[in-house]
């Protein structure tokens, strides 16, 4: 029997059909690489090259600095490649894959505090983006620049898969000339470089706090990884799948970090915008540095956006995929309008909270595929006979509390990382005990099965 005809296939200028339930096999299509172009392209952005100038302002020395940096997107990469070599198997986006750990009703909770990441993102790239427009043309308001950044995202993501991964691989290849450019512009300020002069007592309590922000950032793309590998063919291969999205994300924003770190540092003591910080250091360069910067925005953006949208369709909320990312972007705008008073603060502040919820979430989705069904799917569907899984929403909550002796955050610090000097380890220890525990809670309670996603019962 012949295979049905695709409805949506590999066509770029076509609005996607698909939403939160899973891709038919005539409709899989691409190869592992595109991974690659996708999260290097994604990552190009401001919002890693403003997390360049957060030791910089602290005054944490280079070595030191670099060190944090290193390892924290080393390990927040691992859990992007980890989370999208799931995508092939389940062909089903990263929220509603949470639901085979946590049930259908059980995985609201995770869906609903992605969607907050996903607006809190959109936010943060949006306000970097308008401040770029803003300097490039001088008479525009703030919440103008913001709304041409919203339609211009708004537009790729209402088109959705296909055309957001044309996109980003466009952006990776302009983006990555760009700023080779911008490296090598700042490199020659070598003798300014190398006299700077670091000014923190403890730089290992520093460190890590910049580790813990720099893995908050990448490790937060990993609850919406199989958003944009779940059109790849089921036998495609995890380890192929996996390696490319490492690679992709952990040189884009290791490199736009060290970027912003030596920015940083060339605009001393006058950085606290890193957009017109850039715009100075460049000189005669400066405009075509912030253009890199604003499309980076949007390049960052139509994932939030469009994923934002699947998180939204995994609450359940019964509209189509195309609206449902409309209302993210006006959302986002509103929020951009708010928040861009007082952007530093506030972008801190934000890397430090969204990985307290995303660290254990994704522990016990790595825990579940990989080491429970080793890089299977369960054969039991249990979907009619169980909405919530017990352990995996009793597990997340255990993972959450136990990270709060570790916490040491602008909102609240736990007496173990006093003791550390000030050292905030809980994102690793949320990630390991709720991976360790869900594996045996699932074990005690016999679940072969898991509480399945909905299908195609959900408007796309």
């Amino acid at each position: 029997m012949a295979n049905p005809t695709p409805e949506y296939g590999d066509a770029i200028l076509k609005v996607e059909t698909y939403g939160i339930e899973r891709i038919a096999m005539q409709e899989r299509h691409g190869t592992s690489r595109s991974q690659f172009t996708l999260w290097l392209g994604a990552n190009l952005t401001i919002a890693d090259f403003a997390l360049g100038f957060l030791p910089i302002s602290m005054g944490l020395s280079w070595w030191w600095s670099i060190g944090a940096l290193l390892v924290g997107n080393l390990l927040g990469a691992i859990a992007i490649g980890l989370c999208a070599a799931m995508g092939p198997s389940y062909g089903l986006p990263q929220l509603m894959i949470s639901r085979f750990s946590f049930g259908r009703r059980g995985g609201y909770a995770p869906s609903f505090l992605n969607y907050l990441t996903t607006l809190g993102w959109f936010t943060v790239n949006n306000i970097l983006g308008a401040f770029g427009i803003q300097i490039l043309f001088h008479g525009l308001s703030f919440w103008e620049a913001a709304a041409i950044m919203v339609i211009l995202e708004a537009v790729l993501a209402v088109y959705g898969h296909n055309l957001i991964h044309s996109f980003e691989k466009l952006m990776a290849a302009v983006l990555s000339a760009v700023f080779i450019v911008v490296t090598i512009i700042a490199l020659t300020h070598s003798h300014t470089l190398a006299s700077y002069a670091p000014h923190v007592k403890n730089p290992l309590v520093i460190a890590g706090i910049i580790l813990g922000a720099s893995f908050s950032y990448l490790a937060s793309w990993g609850a919406y990884a199989s958003d944009y590998s779940r059109y790849l063919a089921p036998k495609t291969s995890k380890i192929s799948i996996g390696s490319w999205a490492f690679l992709g994300a952990f040189i884009a924003t290791f490199w736009l970090e060290i970027v912003g770190m030596l920015v940083g540092i060339l605009s001393a003591p006058h950085n606290s915008n890193p957009i017109a910080a850039l715009n100075t250091v460049m000189g005669g360069f400066g405009a075509v540095a912030i253009i890199a910067i604003i499309l980076g925005g949007i390049a960052a953006n139509v994932l939030n956006i469009y994923s934002n949208a699947l998180c939204a369709g995994a609450l359940d909320l019964r509209l189509p995929r195309w609206r449902l990312a409309i209302v993210a972007g006006l959302l986002g705008f509103i929020f951009s309008v708010i928040g861009s008073g007082n952007f530093d603060a506030n972008y801190e502040n934000y890397l430090y909270l969204i990985g307290y919820w995303v660290t254990p979430w994704l522990g016990i989705l790595v825990a579940d595929f990989y080491i429970k069904h080793h890089g299977r799917l369960a054969a039991t569907d249990v979907r009619d006979r169980k909405s919530v899984n017990a352990a995996g929403l009793i597990t997340w909550m255990i993972g959450v509390l136990v990270m709060f002796p570790f916490m040491n955050s602008p909102f609240f610090e736990g007496f173990i990382a006093k003791a550390l000097s000030g050292v905030d380890i809980s994102y690793y220890v949320g990630f390991v005990v709720a991976g360790g525990l869900y594996l045996v809670v699932a074990r005690n309670l016999n679940q072969s099965g898991h509480a399945s996603p909905v299908t195609a019962e959900v408007s796309s």
